[in-house]
């Protein structure tokens, strides 16, 4: 194996015997002058196959320290998870580890809302979830909120798209964009598509139209709740239930009423964000 350019002292971008492109792990491969031959491949901890190029620059840019805690937890989910992870899993989960912890150290904890649901559905994703917060603080000394189960939960769950066809994939994307169309024209807006509340509501758009898939609604009794919420914001109620008439037409499924408030609750987030902002 040959190292052609390194990342950090531990970590170098490689080319194996068939001369693919990946990244390797291993103590101190990153160190000495590239190019180099790599003839103990017993000093290789971990390797990445077809990882997009275009986030090379950003593995430079992360801490050494939580881009390796990163692959060790990426590492353990390809060994829990029985099917093909997304190979961008790695640089996107070190990227929402070291925000994280930026986020702890100057700004407050944000939250993600309703985390059983996530737990409920993916019980698996949510324990690499428990894992992965563990080792942070075990590595990195940062104790991270509970809710960064939940977050990084759902990096796994995204990573799984990889098996979904390209249609299925670009359908999804084009509902989302309707969907946030739809918020806009009804409240006069401009919704902040960088924004943490409206990646909050696509990541619940996209496991709610799982779900759908799934066969796995919410259905819990939530007539009170709905009640007050739907006489404290019509305009918030008619909006999350047109967008439900049209998830409902091009899915040949029934919103519930519980879908319907979660969508009212994240619709709420992104209005208030954008005029706060």
């Amino acid at each position: 194996m040959k190292a052609i350019k390194k990342i950090n002292n531990n970590v170098a971008i490689c080319r194996d015997n068939s001369n693919r492109e990946l990244i390797a792990f291993g103590k101190g491969i990153g160190f000495p002058p590239m190019p180099y031959q790599i003839t103990d491949l017993a000093s290789i901890s971990m390797t990445f196959y077809r990882m997009d190029k275009s986030y090379y620059k950003l593995l430079e840019e992360i801490p050494e320290e939580i881009f390796e805690t990163a692959a060790i937890i990426v590492k353990k989910a390809q060994m829990t998870l029985n099917c093909n992870l997304n190979p961008n899993l790695l640089p996107g989960l070190a990227d929402h580890i070291n925000f994280a912890i930026k986020r702890m150290k100057k700004f407050k904890e944000m939250k993600m809302l309703f985390s059983y649901d996530v737990e409920q559905l993916y019980p698996l994703e949510t324990s690499l979830g428990r894992y992965a917060v563990k080792l942070v603080q075990k590595n990195l000394l940062i104790k991270l909120p509970e809710s960064e189960i939940t977050n990084i939960a759902m990096h796994f769950v995204n990573a799984k798209e990889e098996n979904t066809s390209e249609a299925t994939f670009l359908e999804t994307e084009q509902l989302i964009a309707e969907i946030t169309e739809i918020i806009e024209k009804m409240f006069n807006t401009v919704i902040n598509r960088k924004g943490f509340n409206y990646n909050r509501f696509v990541m619940h758009l996209r496991y709610y139209l799982k779900r759908i898939e799934e066969k796995k609604q919410f259905i819990d009794e939530v007539g009170v709740l709905f009640g007050v919420m739907k006489e404290e914001n019509s305009e918030i109620h008619n909006c999350a239930v047109i967008i439900g008439s049209v998830i409902d037409k091009k899915l040949n499924s029934q919103i519930t009423k519980d879908e319907i408030l979660y969508l009212m609750i994240h619709i709420s987030r992104i209005l208030k964000n954008n005029i706060e902002a």
